[in-house]
């Protein structure tokens, strides 16, 4: 891009995000070639839903890939993002059934096709609006291969799945309990359950021994389920039940006689030690009957009323039918007492019903033969979770797996590749559409009116994306992927499913890491919701403050795994961040002479503080490259923060200055260019966080190519490695910094200027090379390099420092007493570090246990508070004289 502007005066992100996105994407920067030249490196987004705004975690996520795959494409990989949206089928049929009926539309009354017509409107708005959303947040993804879990493409991928698990005798279809919603009237999964607390009751009722006077007492928080019970357990063990085991009971206000079960799922000690049984309205109840032969009785409807044949309670909703039979149980004498309880209930995420536990029949996936080898490959490190940690509950759940549901009963989503034979019954799966029955050549064929579980599709993503099951180039080229970033709620729903989906389809795993983060919370800790009115508008953010600036706040202090707070102060601070980048960018550019840096281009000549820079520079390339290869981005951030604000602008561009002013041609030419080779990589190393501001300053220096998106990635050069350079500018700037502070705590401004004498007690070069700069960063209007401590003038302020003490005749300019007052709190604080350091080396265990580097470090330190004590001492005996 020709950019012969220069870098506006101020720094607003509104006047290039934009323009920049719109660039990149022209030029395919984000679209890989598959390129047999080139290692790949891929990831493969997680699809967010197609049911409204993208939100802080989604912001969180993908600024954590576009990281990693900003840096990729840098090193020289041919990376692949590919983006993507996910049907989600109930959260999307819920919304959309909701404003058509804002509208006064029924599903129902509209029927199958035409409400699919209104849902894929609803589809093309919000993938429109993810993908603005996704554009709006520097998201460096190939947009060109955007795939939708509805796509042709996908749903050939699912029907050839389902239909090879069928074959191979790993589908099949049952009766077993379920979650089911009453409002949506469809199984839902686990992760679509969210437990809230909820005051309720336990209802006592006693259910009479038939042929004896005894009774059996039971607690129960759903009463209504009372007409579906087929038995009440107790334990072998319990010997108060004992004698009744075998015997019947006559179930209250239905009169059906049941059996009495010894069962060692029942709890002695809680509550009565007996426990009605109902096997097709609870999980634990259904396998109690399973192994005592019971018989499964389902008493609700689908919708959530009690179904017909239970007299007046039937086609009552749920919670009138048990007000009305509570009433029932305490009129015939069987209701023993009614007790509050608090306890945990399950309710539909999406309309928050309460779900029941129900059996139905639907299609499951038998899962023990594909969560063998799914394990081993985590185990055998195939597949690495970062943190580690996160590998116990991966394991917790494949190693209890229960089988799979994985039908819907809904209309929005992949429609179960089943048809049924209206003449002879016959089962047909198929991934193309049948026109006759294979068995009696019947045309009466219907299809099986339920979907797939949205996780199905989900499960595929990695290999379904890149054009399976046809062997495109795109998936012998990129796949496996390389790391799936998402959130550790999932793991078990999301992750588990595609580890085994890719090995049973693809024969190995789908991708080498998988980087766990946590979630974003608000402020005060608290997770981000509708109810609490604390989400945040990620699009709001980057209104106010730029994508930049929220990208890097989502990164400061984010460690793999663990949760992070939002605060909009550290979004203001990452705005300061990039407006200090942007003026001293603008600084360096106005002082460009582009004859002399030419000239002295290949000049090696560096005074101390151009080698400590390009050292720094070099190191800091090579940590950041490190620490991104660990996935730690939020300390390789950190250290190009530091690097960047402290390093380059408050002391290289500043120790600089008087060069860049001055007349010196070879000098000034040597520092123009290291100023722009640091600055260059700087914003390099900064690019992947920061996208569009490193590539609006980038593009208006010297740089090595059009883009900073495909600019080579800084490597470490051992020849720029300049140890002895760092040490001699640490020396020197410890003593500007200790300089600076005791003028500042003496109130001298830094225009009164002063003769400055140093002592070298280490490094005398460093100060002998370095005094230079303190002409300018420490007000000194000289400075004198002193051969003994004897020769140092009197009545001077003292300032200690790491290898040197600093003379200031400064008692013209300073409160004498405040002074002395400075001195006496310095001393006293000396005092405490020395006695500190005594009391732990008199302490027998620590140097008897302590490693003897650790003994050794602990005496140095007291040597040298002893040394820098004694200096305050002899400064305030000078004052005194």
């Amino acid at each position: 891009m020709e950019n012969n502007k220069e870098l506006a005066k101020n720094y607003d992100p509104k006047e290039f995000e934009e323009r920049l996105y719109k660039w990149w994407e022209e030029e395919g920067f984000f679209t890989p070639e598959v390129d047999e030249n080139k290692k790949p490196y891929t990831i493969i987004m997680p699809p967010p839903n197609i049911t409204g705004q993208l939100h802080l975690g989604h912001a969180l996520d993908n600024t954590l890939q576009d990281i990693i795959i900003r840096t990729k494409r840098m090193q020289g990989y041919s990376t692949l993002w590919l983006p993507g949206q996910d049907h989600a089928s109930i959260a999307t049929e819920v919304r959309v059934e909701k404003s058509l009926l804002e509208k006064g539309l029924n599903k129902k009354e509209m029927g199958r096709e035409a409400f699919l017509e209104k849902v894929w409107e609803w589809t093309e708005e919000y993938r429109e609006r993810i993908r603005k959303q996704l554009k709006k947040m520097g998201c460096s993804a190939d947009f060109t291969r955007e795939t939708f879990t509805m796509d042709e493409g996908v749903s050939k991928a699912v029907k050839e799945v389902f239909v090879k698990l069928y074959n191979e005798g790993l589908i099949y279809q049952g009766n077993r309990i379920t979650n089911w919603c009453p409002k949506c009237m469809t199984a839902i999964s686990d992760a679509e359950i969210e437990y809230e607390e909820q005051c309720g009751n336990f209802w006592h009722v006693n259910y009479p021994v038939v042929g004896s006077d005894e009774k059996i007492e039971i607690a129960t928080t759903r009463p209504e389920t009372l007409l579906g019970d087929t038995a009440v357990a107790v334990n072998p063990k319990d010997e108060r039940y004992a004698h009744l085991v075998g015997k019947t009971l006559k179930l209250p206000l239905v009169g059906r006689e049941i059996p009495i079960v010894a069962d060692d799922y029942v709890d002695m000690e809680f509550g009565t030690g007996a426990v009605k049984i109902t096997p097709a309205h609870d999980p634990n109840d259904y396998q109690v009957g399973k192994r005592h032969d019971l018989p499964e009785i389902v008493v609700l409807e689908e919708n959530g009323t009690i179904s017909e044949g239970y007299g007046k309670y039937s086609g009552l909703d749920r919670y009138e039918a048990r007000k009305l039979m509570v009433e029932d149980l305490e009129k015939e004498g069987s209701l023993v007492k009614i007790r509050e309880h608090v306890h945990n209930v399950g309710t539909h995420d999406r309309c928050n019903t309460v779900v029941e536990p129900m059996l139905s029949k639907q299609w499951y996936v038998k899962m023990e033969k594909l969560a063998e080898p799914a394990i081993k490959a985590v185990r055998e490190k195939e597949t690495k979770f970062i943190p580690e940690r996160f590998e116990k509950i991966y394991f917790n759940w494949m190693e209890n797996i229960q089988d799979w549901c994985i039908s819907r009963q809904l209309w929005w989503g992949h429609r179960i590749p089943v048809w049924y034979c209206k003449d002879c019954n016959e089962i047909i799966v198929s991934v193309d559409e049948p026109t006759v029955c294979d068995k009696c050549k019947s045309t009466k064929l219907v299809q099986d009116k339920d979907v797939l579980d949205t996780w199905f599709s989900s499960a595929l993503w990695p290999f379904s994306t890149l054009g399976w099951p046809e062997k495109s180039e795109d998936l012998k080229y990129f796949y496996p992927t390389n790391t799936l970033v998402t959130g550790y709620d999932i793991i078990f729903f999301w992750v588990a499913r595609m580890i085994f989906s890719g090995i049973h389809n693809m024969d190995h795993v789908p991708f080498d890491n998988v980087l766990i983060h946590g979630i974003v919370r608000d402020d005060q800790g608290r997770k981000m919701s509708k109810s609490l009115g604390n989400g945040v508008d990620p699009l709001e953010v980057i209104e106010s403050y730029g994508a930049d600036a929220l990208r890097f706040s989502l990164v400061t202090g984010n460690a793999p795994g663990s949760d992070i707070r939002f605060y909009e102060s550290r979004v203001e601070a990452a705005r300061n961040f990039a407006n200090k980048i942007w003026n001293a960018s603008r600084f360096v550019m106005m002082n460009f002479n582009e004859e002399l840096m030419e000239k002295y281009k290949d000049c090696k000549n560096y005074s101390i503080a151009d080698k400590w820079i390009l050292s720094r520079m070099n190191t800091v390339a090579k940590e950041v490259t490190e620490n991104v290869e660990k996935f730690e981005l939020g300390v390789a951030l950190q250290k190009v923060y530091d690097f960047m604000w402290t390093e380059f602008c408050d002391w290289y561009i500043e120790l600089v200055k008087p060069v860049l002013y001055s007349e010196e041609e070879e000098a000034k030419g040597v520092v123009l260019n290291v100023l722009n080779t640091v600055l260059v990589t700087g914003l390099k190393l900064l690019h992947p966080v920061m996208p569009f501001i490193t590539e609006e300053i980038y593009t208006h220096l010297k740089v090595d190519s059009e883009s900073i998106t495909v600019a080579k990635w800084p490597e470490f050069n051992s020849e720029l490695q300049d140890e002895k350079a760092e040490e001699y500018m640490n020396y020197i700037i410890d003593a500007i910094k200790n300089t600076r502070n005791a003028r500042s705590e003496m109130n001298v401004p830094p225009s009164r200027k002063a003769k400055t004498y140093i002592f070298a007690t280490e490094a005398l070069e460093a100060f002998k090379e370095g005094s230079q700069y303190f002409e300018k960063m420490a007000s000194a209007s000289e400075v004198i390099i002193l051969n003994s401590k004897n020769d140092a003038p009197e009545n001077v302020v003292t300032v200690v420092s790491k290898g040197a003490e600093i003379y200031m005749p400064l008692l013209e300019l300073v409160d004498l007493e405040k002074e002395l007052e400075r001195l006496e709190k310095e001393k006293s604080k000396l005092q405490s570090e020395i006695d500190r350091v005594e009391k732990k080396l008199s302490n027998e265990r620590f140097v008897s246990k302590a490693p003897a580097e650790v003994v050794e470090e602990e005496k140095a330190k007291g040597e040298k508070y002893r040394e820098m004590y004694n200096s305050v001492i002899e400064s305030i005996e000078n004052l005194t004289k």
